[in-house]
């Protein structure tokens, strides 16, 4: 981890984290990993190893211990009993957070290069409010790359949710406003009846960050945390 953790302003104490800005030599997959990755290109192979020991630094902060994360048949991670967690990567990045069930009902973390979209990706994932938004929010503030942001933000809503409810959302399913002044965001979610934390969710709130080349974003509810009547908070 370095000395300025990009994740740290995103997350609530109960959840602990541990990143990486490239692949350490001494990476290493423990059994039951490699066998997902057998054929995959250096590349991912690299970053498949990485963020696992991301996410094992991690499971010690929480009083666990170093054991084999493969991923589950949906793709999300298989993490021990109790524990929730989310891993992302990118160029030059690597994280996981994790918390005990107990305290979070599900989290989830994404993280994007500081780029815009390519062209027609922003029209394939964006609701047309969204991109009304996201013009607004290019002209004022042209050094923030909003496209991506929002990007980023769906990923995190979608990691928060698929694992704890199995809900595949797609990019239509939530409505993402971000908030250019105190690195806030909101999702207002058209799923209805989507259960987490045994309460239906229709709104969620996130953070975000843009520092060193990248875009971060994050997603935690906590547990205890009632859902707002009608979804207003």
């Amino acid at each position: 981890m370095t000395a300025r953790a990009l994740l740290a302003p995103l997350l609530p104490p109960p959840v602990v984290f541990a990143e990486e800005f490239g692949d350490p030599p001494y990476a290493r997959l423990l059994a039951g990993e490699a066998a997902h990755v057998a054929r995959a290109v250096p590349e991912r192979r690299r970053e498949f190893t990485t963020v696992r020991l991301c996410a094992r630094r991690a499971l010690t902060q929480l009083g666990g211990t170093a054991v084999p994360l493969p991923p589950r048949p949906d793709g999300a991670p298989r993490w021990p009993a109790g524990v929730v967690g989310s891993m992302t990567h990118c160029p030059g990045y690597r994280g996981a957070a994790l918390a005990r069930r107990r305290d979070v009902v599900a989290l989830g973390i994404d993280a994007e290069p500081a780029e815009p979209l390519t062209d027609g990706l922003l029209e394939a994932i964006a609701l047309p409010g969204e991109r009304a938004h996201i013009r607004l929010l290019l002209r004022a503030r042209p050094s923030i790359a909003w496209d991506r942001l929002l990007f980023s933000a769906k990923e995190a809503v979608y990691k928060t949710t698929f694992p704890a409810t199995g809900v595949r959302l797609g990019f239509e399913d939530a409505a993402i406003t971000l908030d250019p002044v105190d690195g806030s965001f909101r999702a207002r979610l058209a799923v209805p009846g989507l259960v987490l934390g045994g309460q239906p969710r229709a709104v969620l709130d996130g953070r975000w960050t843009a520092a060193r080349g990248l875009l971060l974003t994050a997603v935690t509810l906590p547990a205890g945390v009632r859902a707002p009547p009608g979804g207003r908070r």
